[in-house]
């Protein structure tokens, strides 16, 4: 009688390729999944050495040691507690092929899946987007702001939907050749003291290398420590204060929830709440401000133009020896300009409610142009490119109170892009002149002053959409090629865009000479922040205190306007009545600027006059100036420096509690 032959499956040979591919199948996934994203991390973050823009570096042995073995044994312990699941999930034919195919498919190209995708997303987002920045993008919503990147959700479904095929074809192949296939023994089962001990160790080193500065920067990178992380950050939390011994800042009250970073600093009280500079002292008197009156014969019309993401070199930039904003420095030479102006933060919803109220982060409209202009009998008018109540913007300027309110909400079906979230709305500045025509194109609409607003977004990110003229030499760049080995390419698409804005700015100018209003007539132009094209090592805005993402144009059609030597976006309302003879009370002095939001900035800074700025990093205590050019640790400041960072964290604190007594609620 013939011997009937054995499945491939359960041969002796296979069966010995079965037992070495369970027993190295976990190490393998850890250490391909971690090399993968080490390889990621480096070629973005330059981690060992450091590179373009980066701040932070591995660049010392212990450094370097501490990283390693922190990443390795988060990244087993992660990989091991999966193993253990999805062992535990396939039963009886645990160790079996069809455990080893899911086991790879599922939780390593799940890992390298997932590193990818954050990669993708911060490809847009840059690294220096915590959460709460990503949300100031999306204009205080998260979802928001994540759905400004969905231009490219397409083409990841489609990446998506073909790895399912492939897995369930693998699938397929797998339960029919491997389906009577015997378990394997179990080669990594830990008992009870190996599983506590794991557990503890883990958590253990990685609070200890997370006192190694550099070395918690390049950790903070990786999933498998974020997941760790947080994790023992609420576990660790024991006041519930949302500050713990694993949060970053890390919790130096653990047990007294009064007192925890960003805690707000009650003054005059003796205690330090949030455990930095000392306590707060306050002196000053906080009383309502009156509202500004105009004289009649000084009750001229008022244009502000708001420049989206328009650094202040667009005046006096060439292109190829062409002007980029020609009609913006004609205004500059028959007018008045800041010698130096700067957003305090470096997104668009801050930004032009500090421009509107004259305070940093009002809590309300209480005082806004808007309502000094009205009860000053101006009639007021919107025309925005942007969706206004994106960040309650409209609601804390108070935009609605006037009689014309057009923006990109109420212009939704002329949208320039196909986007779902309101922060990515956006017209074309046409669409805003042609809304002015039907609305102010006939004289006799001008028997009372006004004040119009008009928001112009052409040079908002990716710097061109359809239908953008080219105004300077070249072709725009498209979305998917914004990169930094595209740099030049980026940078001309941006100034193309900014040229455009300048060329609309003409043609308002030239409506209000036709209706003969324009000599009558105040034009003030700005931009809520500025814009970095990767020459300081970022694409966009809100990463950096610094010149390109914080320094910004302020013209004003008036000469000998009188314009301190740095002032700040709260500056200007008062400089913008003033120049129509109204009093505002004005604050002179350096320019306090925030990364982030008011309540929990990750770094403050000031800018003073002659453009020397001091800054400081709440993450890690330390210290930048200009003329030192280098962070220094705080507790290692003396003399002359630390007089300096005591007073921008007294300026913060300050800030802060005049936001408290107006009512505000935190920003957090």
């Amino acid at each position: 009688m013939a011997t009937q032959a054995r499945p491939a499956s359960q041969t002796p040979r296979a069966r010995l390729l079965r037992v070495a591919a369970t027993r190295v199948v976990l190490p393998v996934t850890i250490l391909v999944s971690l090399l993968f994203e080490l390889a990621l991390a480096e070629r973005k973050y330059a981690i060992f050495g450091g590179g373009f823009g980066q701040s932070r570096a591995l660049d010392a042995p212990l450094e370097i040691a501490a990283f390693l073995i922190a990443l390795l044994a988060c990244q087993s312990l992660i990989v091991w507690l999966l193993y253990r699941g999805l062992r535990r999930l396939h039963g009886r034919r645990g160790g079996g092929p069809l455990f080893l195919l899911n086991f790879a498919i599922l939780i390593g190209g799940g890992a390298i899946a997932a590193t990818i995708a954050k990669y993708e997303a911060l490809s847009y987002f840059s690294d220096a987007m915590s959460i709460q920045i990503v949300r100031n993008l999306g204009g205080g919503s998260l979802t928001d702001a994540l759905l400004f990147s969905l231009s490219e959700v397409g083409l990841a479904l489609i990446v998506v939907a073909g790895g399912m095929l492939a897995y369930a074809a693998l699938l397929f192949f797998a339960r029919r050749r491997w389906r009577d296939a015997p378990a394997l023994p179990d080669a990594y089962r830990l008992n009870g003291r190996q599983i506590a001990a794991f557990l503890l160790a883990v958590p253990l080193l990685l609070f200890a290398a997370g006192r190694i500065d550099d070395t918690r920067s390049a950790l903070a990178r990786f999933n498998t420590v974020a997941l760790i992380g947080g994790a023992m950050d609420q576990v660790t939390d024991f006041d519930r204060d949302g500050w713990s011994l694993y949060s970053f800042p890390i919790d130096g009250q653990p047990f007294d929830g009064s007192r925890h970073p960003y805690a707000l600093d009650i003054p005059n009280d003796g205690i330090d709440q949030d455990g930095i500079g000392g306590d707060f002292t306050f002196a000053e008197r906080v009383e309502p401000s009156p509202t500004p009156v105009i004289a009649a014969d000084r009750r001229r019309n008022v244009v502000l133009i708001v420049l989206e993401s328009t650094r202040a070199d667009a005046i006096g930039m060439r292109i190829d020896g062409r002007p980029v904003a020609p009609t913006l420095e004609a205004m500059a030479r028959a007018g008045s300009i800041a010698p130096a102006a700067y957003s305090h933060v470096g997104f668009t919803t801050q930004s032009l409610q500090s421009l509107f109220s004259g305070q940093l982060a009002p809590a309300d409209d209480r005082t806004s142009l808007v309502r000094d202009f009205l009860a000053n009998g101006y009639q007021v008018g919107v025309f925005s490119g942007q969706a206004e109540d994106f960040g309650d913007t409209a609601t804390r300027t108070g935009m609605r109170r006037g009689a014309i309110f057009i923006d990109a909400t109420t212009n939704r079906e002329e949208r320039a892009f196909d986007f779902a979230a309101q922060g990515s709305l956006l017209i074309d500045g046409q669409v805003l002149l042609r809304e002015f025509d039907a609305r102010l194109g006939r004289r006799e609409a001008w028997t009372q002053p006004h004040f119009l607003y008009f928001n112009l977004q052409s040079a908002h990110f990716p710097y061109s959409y359809p239908g953008m003229p080219q105004i300077l030499p070249g072709e725009p760049i498209t979305r998917g090629e914004i990169n930094a080995a595209n740099r030049d390419h980026v940078m001309r698409t941006y100034w193309n865009a900014v040229a455009y804005n300048d060329q609309l700015i003409a043609a308002l100018i030239e409506r209000l000479r036709r209706l003969g209003v324009l000599d009558n007539t105040l034009i003030v132009v700005t931009a809520d922040h500025g814009e970095s094209l990767f020459d300081d090592g970022f694409l966009g805005h809100g990463h950096a205190l610094n010149d390109q993402q914080t320094r910004i144009p302020f013209v004003i059609s008036d000469a000998g306007v009188a314009i301190p030597q740095a002032i700040g976006l709260s500056d200007m309302r008062a400089i913008i009545l003033g120049a129509l003879g109204a009093s505002v009370p004005s604050r002179p002095g350096p320019v306090f600027q925030y990364l982030g939001t008011l309540d929990r900035p990750g770094s403050i800074g000031i800018v003073a006059p002659g453009s020397e700025r001091r800054l400081f990093n709440l993450f890690d205590d330390s210290a930048w100036s200009s003329r030192s050019q280098r962070w220094a640790p705080y507790q290692g400041l003396a003399g002359d420096d630390r007089r300096q960072a005591d007073a921008l964290i007294r300026e913060w604190a300050r800030q802060r509690w005049l936001r408290h007594l107006a009512g505000g609620d935190g920003e957090g």
